[in-house]
């Protein structure tokens, strides 16, 4: 289905995200890039975030962008503001810039939001000289990608500039993970039953998410693959068996079992006591591994980031 929204509150919406830091790229405005807390911290030396400590990205070198804003599910958890970036509405179908052009605009775009730190005697000048040559694109920042038409096209204008990218998707369009190979992809599972799905997604999507963990099983060893499930106090930590089960169709590399974490408009739908504590996350975490020995996998607890409240479980 083609991603339309209502105008007005579309145009309204753009404001604010202006105003939280989202910078629109591309001609038609349809993509965004925006610098992140760790980007900041690792150009001044102070630290990365736990994709570095996981999987090795440096977080100054790295751009967090998104090809479409727009969302086909309704996450009670998304510090997103989905609700003016649904696919229904009533306006004319989007017009989508070429992937070369959102690939150009996001390196500028990001280069022009680093600059400032050339002049601040807090930043380490080596990183920032790295910072202005980006390695790897972040291809997560608001919406859902696999809504982009030319996804495939982009990840490989971003590879042509010795440039690795993380995708990130819901899971509810399989045919786009037949085509696209990113280094490493990620799927959001965010329920071990269909009925859990629905309430935590607001979504019609089940069996497709499920066909979409099918193909990342046929993907072993033509890309790296990750499943997340964000962790819910009181609505989706429970029957880990029910996860085991489908992560044994997808078969990942690895597990990131993480927080909800209350920032943002997921706190217009849920409260605080919904956010995990580490120790939580981490026995859950153990719980599902666990699960999944009797189907056969060995899965352990290989690394955990307790200031993201995220665990790493790993088959490798």
């Amino acid at each position: 289905m083609e991603p339309r929204a209502t105008l007005n509150y579309y145009k309204e919406t753009l404001k604010t995200l202006e105003k939280q830091g989202y910078h629109f790229v591309g001609t038609h405005k349809h993509s965004a890039v925006k610098t992140c807390l760790w980007l900041r911290r690792s150009i001044r030396g102070e630290g990365n975030c736990y994709k570095g400590k996981f999987y090795g990205i440096s977080a100054h070198r790295c751009i967090q962008m998104t090809p479409s804003i727009f969302c086909n599910q309704s996450c009670v958890h998304c510090w997103r503001p989905l609700e003016a970036f649904n696919i229904v509405g009533e306006v004319e179908p989007v017009i989508w810039d070429a992937p070369d052009e959102i690939v150009e605009d996001c390196i500028k775009e990001q280069n022009r939001l680093i600059s400032g730190f050339k002049g601040s005697d807090k930043t380490n000048m080596d990183a920032f000289a790295e910072a202005t040559v980006p390695k790897n694109a972040a291809i997560s920042l608001i919406g859902e990608p696999t809504l982009y038409p030319h996804l495939k096209g982009l990840i490989q204008e971003f590879h042509s500039r010795d440039m690795t990218t993380f995708v990130v998707t819901n899971g509810t369009n399989p045919g786009v993970l037949r085509e696209i190979r990113p280094y490493q992809l990620y799927i959001s599972l965010n329920a071990p039953d269909e009925a859990t799905y629905k309430k935590a997604s607001h979504a019609q999507y089940w069996p497709r998410i499920n066909e979409s963990l099918e193909e990342m099983r046929k993907l072993k060893g033509r890309t790296r693959r990750v499943i997340r499930i964000t962790c819910i106090e009181g609505l989706n930590m429970i029957n880990p068996a029910g996860y085991a089960e489908l992560l044994e169709r997808a078969n990942p590399d690895f597990i990131e079992v993480k927080a909800y974490m209350h920032i943002g408009y997921s706190r217009k739908r849920l409260s605080r006591e919904a956010m995990p504590t580490h120790l939580r996350v981490k026995d859950f975490a153990r719980e599902i591994a666990e699960a999944l020995t009797p189907l056969g996998y060995t899965y352990t607890i290989t690394d955990e980031s307790e200031i993201s409240r995220v665990v790493l479980i790993s088959s490798l």
